[in-house]
């Protein structure tokens, strides 16, 4: 069975600095891509980050890119995402989520992998 744990949220302020980790188990994740997501309050779900687990690349939304780095640890079978220079808009629930063999380029939808977390809150004040 498919697990995904996230950890690492809490409350920060503007400027600040947190990193959210997603702990995977279950399966063999070599040849998966591990993609984060977040939710606002009254918001759609946004893509965030994702990362292709076999060659490392990774794939930014605007929002995010030169903030946000995603990476990934094979021993520990577990997907970071640091985040810096934080801005109240990035408050939200962020969830990690998986699909495997993906064909090119980074899958951005939600309803585009196959198993998700729950979700850890992350919240910036102003």
């Amino acid at each position: 069975q498919v697990q995904l744990v996230e950890s690492g949220g809490g409350l920060v302020q503007t400027g600040g600095s947190l990193r959210l980790s997603c702990a995977a188990s279950g399966r063999t994740f070599s040849s998966s891509t591990m993609g984060w997501f977040r939710q606002a309050p009254g918001k759609e779900r946004e893509f965030v980050a994702a990362i292709r687990w076999s060659t490392g690349s990774t794939y930014y939304a605007d929002s995010v890119k030169g903030r946000f780095t995603i990476s990934r640890d094979n021993a520990k079978v577990t997907v970071y995402l640091q985040m810096n220079s934080l801005k109240p808009e990035d408050t939200a629930v962020y969830s990690c989520a998986v699909v495997w063999n993906y064909g090119l380029g980074s899958p951005k939808r939600w309803g585009e992998y196959d198993y998700w977390g729950q979700g850890t809150q992350v919240t910036v004040s102003s």
